[in-house]
């Protein structure tokens, strides 16, 4: 594996899934793969969970760390080539991304969309050309269109945890105060779509008209408008909030409560709830479900080691080739 960018980038979802359980039953048996081998994680939007799971997984491999929050201590970067650098960029992508690549053997990049132009965001620029001019294994961190840590999380989650040979997963649009990426739902779609594929998952998105997604994530899933209707025995929730991909970046007034509450949660079949966090409670998810039996909220975040480090011990194996 020389990039970790979306589900793409996997054949077999169970045999990762597998793979990351393996590891985390026996998280310092790889300890060798990382000896004298640096990660490099370059930030330039904040980080909670991607940054201190990807460490940890880095350093149970044996790994050394490096960290640049670029936003706050890296210099304005300019990706677009044929310009005269004369205004706000100092460094161009070209020059840092191949630096980088000569302090480190892999690394990482996160970045959001500027949730203002749909075509440059959706192009990926950023990620693909750090990917080009750095010249080491990439994974992502989250970029504009995609999280693919978190997702591969999500399914290792779900897997680990159903009750049922093939669980029902829903999707749900949740409110939330300001306009969002749809890196997450996009993300949890593609690799849920995938996994319906290869007949581990049903799966169902439910959100209020005019919050649809680019089909290029949503192929093969179940798309309903009313929550209640899509909830009917679902063993899995998945909530999450994201603006209009349509009218790019829009948010619009919805009908109707689509907050989840453990009233909803009777129209499941019990199902566990989950959310990549941070979460705004009882605006996002109600306290009730949150600090309740049925959220996995935390155990789904424990869960992000587990998603970095099968991934970078790939990386890994593939650089001792």
């Amino acid at each position: 594996m020389n990039k970790f960018f979306s589900v793409a980038d996997i054949d077999n979802l169970d045999s990762i899934v597998q793979e990351a359980l393996l590891i985390k039953a026996n998280p310092y048996n790889w300890r060798e793969l990382g000896k004298n081998k640096t990660l490099g994680l370059v930030f330039l939007n904040p980080s909670l969970r991607t940054r201190m799971s990807t460490q940890k997984a880095a350093m149970s491999l044996g790994m050394d760390v490096m960290v640049i929050n670029m936003d706050k201590e890296g210099w304005a970067l300019e990706t677009q080539d044929g310009v005269i650098m004369n205004g706000t960029t100092v460094e161009h992508i070209r020059e840092a991304a191949a630096v980088m690549g000569e302090y480190c053997d892999i690394l990482g990049l996160r970045s959001f969309p500027s949730l203002k132009d749909k075509v440059a965001d959706y192009t990926e620029e950023l990620f693909n050309k750090f990917v080009k001019f750095c010249g080491v294994p990439v994974v992502s961190l989250e970029s504009a269109t995609r999280h693919p840590l978190q997702s591969l999380t999500d399914l290792i989650t779900i897997i680990e945890h159903k009750k049922v040979a093939k669980p029902k997963v829903v999707l749900a649009w949740a409110p939330h105060v300001k306009a969002l990426p749809q890196a997450v739902p996009n993300s949890f779609s593609e690799w849920m779509c995938k996994a319906q594929e290869q007949d581990l998952v049903e799966f169902t998105i439910a959100h209020p008209k005019r919050y649809e997604l680019s089909d290029e994530f949503t192929t093969g899933a179940r798309i309903m408008n009313d929550l209640d209707d899509a909830l009917a025995e679902a063993d899995f929730v998945y909530v999450k909030n994201w603006s209009s991909y349509h009218d790019y970046g829009q948010v619009y007034p919805v009908e109707g409560d689509w907050l989840m509450t453990n009233d909803r949660l009777g129209l499941t079949n019990d199902a566990k709830v989950m959310h990549c966090l941070p979460v705004r409670r009882d605006l996002e998810l109600s306290s009730e479900i949150l600090d309740g039996p049925n959220s996995l909220v935390i155990k789904e975040a424990g869960n992000r080691v587990w998603a970095a480090q099968v991934v970078l011990k790939r990386m890994l194996e593939n650089l001792k080739k």
